[in-house]
């Protein structure tokens, strides 16, 4: 006899009926259906079955999962923020004094090192170009000196050994050659800091068609993304004056508030799994780093940093998650997937599947439920561990068993 024969008396004659029933399936359907039947013995009404054909199973789109022990993981779930790493973000200042006239990128440029991002026109720059010039007049008048006082104390030299010029004439060309020679490094050091200077005013690389002799260029010393922009063509700034702040996008970590109480479970190591508010199904890992040691003063709470770790790369800065932050393991529970609890005309329920053939044979069965943890859902009652369970699409499922309810109930 088929084993749904079996179910249907179980609903006639209640629970010792499907305790019967689950005895009886042993003929039945062998060893395996005998099992299921005793995991089931809390089934809401056995009208609540149905064998779907493999037409429908592929309609609905199913997929399962099983009843798992599994030791049960505290979690505290709050919103969160996905912000640019401060050790990878770069505030770019004026180095000078003066106007901009140009700012040469907007936010969500991408940019790389040592490029130009905002010309600032400005007198420091000439004066450092005026000075390059008469540090290089002197430098070259130098070096003339020296080569003169250098030949001047050869000859005198010479003339010792023969005799034409008296020792202390030679020792004052040796003392004209010291000198200019001191003088030369003096003027070699000045057309360095010259240079330096200008260095540090227009920098190395590239310099942008629009820039002239007058401007100062502002570089960034890192690649990344602008994130903000402050600089605006025609303001006076002073050096030190922000003016583009430029970070690296894959650097990201995830900032969170917690109350004392919530924070006091949460330990530096810990995972926290979180999604994009658009897309709360796509789940991501992060890993704790920072535990902020005190409660902020205005808003009373702690702050807690976690780095996803890279498979998450790819949100950007900015964007507002739900983020999970999963406690150490405790006592074993029996878990399902949450999505796998429904609610069947005031019972809680989970569709519990079996395969027949190429159709699918599912039933209701009444379950009680304990505490909830993001997308896990501990089961006090109703079925057993290895019980297999419909996660994905399970109120496609129950709409089929309701849908297939007889008239009177049957």
């Amino acid at each position: 006899m088929p084993s749904t024969f079996c179910f249907r008396r179980s609903r006639r004659f209640g629970a010792v009926g499907l305790l019967l029933g689950s005895l009886f399936a042993v003929a039945c359907g062998g060893a395996s259906d005998a099992a299921n039947a005793a995991a089931d013995a809390s089934a809401v009404p056995t009208a609540d079955t149905a064998t779907l054909s493999a037409k429908t199973v592929a309609i609905g789109g199913f997929t399962y999962d099983s009843a798992r022990l599994m030791p049960w993981q505290s979690s505290v779930t709050v919103p969160g923020r996905l912000m640019l790493d401060p050790s990878a973000l770069a505030t770019i200042g004026s180095i000078t004094e003066g106007r901009i006239t140009q700012v040469l990128v907007r936010v969500g440029d991408r940019v790389h090192a040592g490029q130009v991002l905002v010309l600032i026109h400005s007198h420091e720059i000439m004066d450092a170009r005026s000075a390059l010039a008469s540090a290089t007049a002197r430098l070259s008048a130098a070096e003339a000196e020296r080569d003169l006082a250098s030949s001047a104390a050869d000859r005198a030299t010479r003339l010792l050994e023969a005799k034409a010029m008296s020792k202390a004439e030679v020792e004052r060309a040796e003392v004209g050659r010291r000198v200019a020679a001191a003088t030369y490094q003096q003027a070699i050091a000045e057309r360095d800091r010259a240079l330096a200077m200008i260095d540090h005013l227009v920098g190395t690389g590239n310099v942008p068609a629009l820039a002239d002799e007058h401007d100062v260029l502002i570089r960034t010393p890192i690649g990344g993304v602008v994130t903000s922009r402050d600089a605006q063509p025609g303001t006076v700034v002073l050096p030190g004056a922000p003016l583009v702040s430029v970070g690296n996008p894959d650097r990201l970590q995830l900032q969170m508030h917690l109350s004392a109480d919530a924070a006091a479970g949460v330990q530096v190591g810990a995972t926290v799994r979180f999604a994009l508010t658009e897309t709360p199904t796509t789940k991501m890992l992060a890993i704790v780093t920072r535990v902020a040691p005190t409660v902020d003063t205005v808003t009373r709470t702690i702050e807690v940093i976690a780095v996803p770790n890279g498979a998450s790369r790819g949100p950007r800065a900015e964007s507002f998650v739900q983020a999970e932050l999963l406690g150490t393991g405790g006592s074993p529970a029996l878990v399902v997937p949450s999505s796998a609890v429904q609610a069947l005309e005031g019972d809680t329920v989970v569709i519990v599947a079996d395969q027949r053939g190429e159709g699918l044979h599912i039933q209701a069965v009444r379950v009680r439920t304990g505490r909830r943890a993001g997308d896990r859902t501990e089961i006090l009652s109703g079925i057993l561990p290895g019980r297999r369970v419909i996660a994905g699409s399970a109120a496609i499922a129950k709409a089929e068993l309701i849908k297939r309810r007889s008239p009177d109930g049957a």
